[in-house]
């Protein structure tokens, strides 16, 4: 398979490092610091907080070339109209995988509609300096799988093709038939997730904070009340469906969970805080549309 990574940073990289090893014909594209970094050493990886760092020389270019088999994105909300621009002209179907609940009606109408397929990256890490350091594997991580979809929900031949492209080359997936409702299920925990924990300085402060817990759970509820379709995973359900003195407990306990710590959550960067942002609008667009 002819692939293009767009998009650097963990979870792009990751997936680069995997795909490539599978001997697939793996392009990461890069800009700026990271390219540098990229072309020098090549993806710099490490266990948790082990100080052996390993290197995997990753293709790396800056420009794409005209035609893939799939491309791959892996950026920020906010980062996708940007990236809509630079791939109409090049031919390939794109599985978004990030973060987004608008639909994929407005990536359809940009880069047209039979390109457009929908994912999640489940698996991620932390970047320390140039490394990337992700966690530990256990039997719980391995058997999460990355969700995929078309945006009409269809199982078809490219969604399984591209599915098992994926397993043979170790990469745990799965073919998702609400993927559009997974995404803004998850966009409506993450959001009041990822604001809380901006504010109170971190997952494990936030834990301390039983009340700021408690209203971090009232804009998930609300988030999930507002969706025009049931939660996906069904086990959202429970957000809104159980008493509130048994989920609290549950949330701080995540918040202190090694998962929790050494995730994405514990970034206070710029670009996370857009990220929010955008993904807030999203959730609050269908609404204002009725």
């Amino acid at each position: 398979m002819k692939l293009l990574v767009y998009g650097a940073g963990v979870c792009g990289s990751l997936f680069a490092v995997r795909m490539h090893e599978a001997g697939h014909d793996v392009s990461l594209l890069a800009r700026g610091e990271r390219l540098t970094a990229l072309r020098r050493h090549g993806v710099q990886l490490a266990e948790g907080d082990s100080p052996a760092v390993g290197r995997v020389p990753v293709p790396v270019i800056e420009h794409s070339d005209n035609e893939y088999d799939l491309i791959t994105v892996f950026v920020r909300t906010h980062q996708v109209d940007a990236v809509l621009e630079s791939l109409a002209d090049v031919q390939g179907d794109v599985l978004f995988l990030l973060n987004w609940a608008a639909g994929p009606e407005t990536l359809g109408a940009a880069i047209g509609r039979e390109r457009v397929l929908l994912g999640f990256p489940v698996k991620g890490g932390t970047m320390d300096g140039d490394v990337i350091r992700y966690p530990k594997s256990n039997f719980v991580t391995r058997r999460v799988a990355m969700p995929i979809g078309e945006p009409d929900g269809r199982t078809t031949p490219r969604l399984e093709r591209i599915v098992e492209t994926f397993r043979t080359a170790g990469i745990n997936a799965k073919a998702e038939p609400q993927m559009d409702a997974w995404l803004r299920t998850h966009a409506a925990f993450e959001v009041p997730l990822g604001q809380a924990v901006h504010a109170a300085g971190g997952p494990v402060a936030l834990a301390d904070d039983p009340e700021a817990v408690r209203g971090m759970l009232h804009l998930m509820r609300q988030n999930l009340a507002s969706m025009e379709t049931p939660p996906v995973p069904r086990a959202f359900a429970a957000l809104r469906a159980l008493p509130q003195g048994l989920i609290v407990p549950a949330l701080r306990r995540f918040l202190k969970s090694p998962p929790a710590v050494q995730s994405g959550l514990n970034d206070p960067s710029p670009a996370m805080a857009a990220e929010l942002e955008r993904l807030t609008e999203q959730l609050r667009a269908p609404a204002k549309a009725r």
